[in-house]
């Protein structure tokens, strides 16, 4: 079976859990986390951009220092976290650099996504060193997560970078093949699924247990992070991480696992969004040579086609663009605070950095995150 779904994703967001990654608890699999990486290093050089959400830290943890079963105490947790990332970051550098392929690791918790200033600030560090052809290895960041910890899970973690930088598809590996209609263990009747429709509520019902000693999650999370992967456009494979040659198949069209499609793709989801926010924290007043360039080319909102600034908005908040006669044209998302952007109208972006100290962007909208209201 195959799908173009899969076969045109060019940005690409893996997860692999706990159990793959340390081998059921025994430890960092040297051999299973080589071959992902050989996979990946294959994948970037087919030209598509792959970013690897990792579990695995809390778990080589408990090994290096001699536990047997998971621990409950926060502060122990957060020992183990600490003790692991050391292996987990290392072995992924050494099995990429193996490949011809640079890493960097990146520790991210729910609230820097949940911060406009950091979600922003990881975004473009991700965009980033993907750019530089650097692929960035992801895990959560156990060391000072509280509640994340205990009732977290990596598969949520995948979904959200996934929204974050815009992926095209989500693939979460895991010691399943994919997803029946009920637990095969317990239903001889069970009925595998190949393809269905991401945040269809029939899929929740058909997912449960929990997961392993060793993780956190289960099919439902993976259910629901691809119902949140959805949100962004971005459909999901549910996989068996040991199935060979999975992540190339999955790129060339195969549908290995189960296939959870988006309903909506990914420009439409993001640009409805922005269309349909209702809160508009405030506008830009372009002059009269800026608007075709954005309504008619397709053209990022540079700070020099800028005459006037409105409200009190944030770096990251969604705000009107209006012709000088104060018609909104577009809508976007500000790179820039109001104060800031009043000092850069009428400036060349090379001016950014001796106005303002610093810089976050060259546009003060970028296309991919402007959408034409008129």
């Amino acid at each position: 079976m195959v799908s173009p779904v899969l076969g045109d994703a060019r940005r690409i967001v893996v997860k692999v859990g706990s159990s793959l990654v340390t081998n059921e608890g025994r430890g960092l699999d040297e051999a299973a986390i080589g071959e992902w990486c050989r996979q990946l290093a294959a994948l970037a050089a087919d030209g598509r951009e792959v970013i690897m959400v990792s579990s695995g830290a809390i778990a080589e943890g408990m090994k290096r220092l001699g536990w047997a079963t998971r621990p409950h105490e926060i502060h122990e947790l957060q020992a183990a976290a600490a003790v692991g990332q050391m292996g987990l970051a290392q072995m992924y550098e050494t099995k990429l650099r193996e490949n011809r392929m640079q890493s960097a690791q990146v520790l991210l918790t729910h609230a820097d996504l949940a911060d406009r200033e950091r979600y922003l600030n990881a975004r473009s560090t991700l965009l980033t060193l993907l750019g530089l052809r650097v692929l960035p290895v992801i895990n959560e960041n156990d060391t000072v997560v509280n509640d994340e910890i205990k009732f977290g899970d990596n598969d949520t973690l995948g979904a959200l970078v996934a929204n974050l930088v815009e992926a095209d598809l989500l693939v979460i590996l895991t010691d399943q093949k994919g997803l029946f209609s009920a637990d095969p263990r317990k239903d001889p009747a069970a009925k595998f699924i190949h393809e269905a429709r991401a945040g269809d509520p029939a899929l929740e019902a058909m997912a449960g247990g929990a997961g392993s000693s060793i993780g956190r999650g289960g099919m439902i999370t993976k259910v629901l992070a691809a119902k949140r992967a959805a949100g962004s456009g971005a459909s999901t494979v549910i996989a068996w991480g040991r199935e060979p040659d999975c992540l190339l198949r999955v790129a060339k069209g195969e549908i290995v696992g189960t296939l959870l499609v988006a309903p909506t793709q990914k420009s439409q989801a993001r640009k409805r969004w922005m269309a349909d926010h209702l809160q508009l924290r405030g506008a830009v007043t372009v002059d009269d040579g800026a608007v075709p360039k954005l309504r008619d080319e397709g053209k990022s909102l540079l700070p020099i086609g800028m005459i006037g600034v409105e409200g009190d908005f944030s770096r990251g908040d969604v705000i009107a663009v209006r012709d000088a006669a104060g018609a909104e044209i577009a809508r976007g998302l500000a790179n820039y605070a109001a104060a800031e952007a009043r000092l850069l109208c009428r400036k060349p972006s090379g001016d950014i950095e001796r106005l303002l100290g610093y810089v976050a962007e060259r546009e003060m909208i970028h296309r991919t995150n402007l959408v034409v209201t008129r």
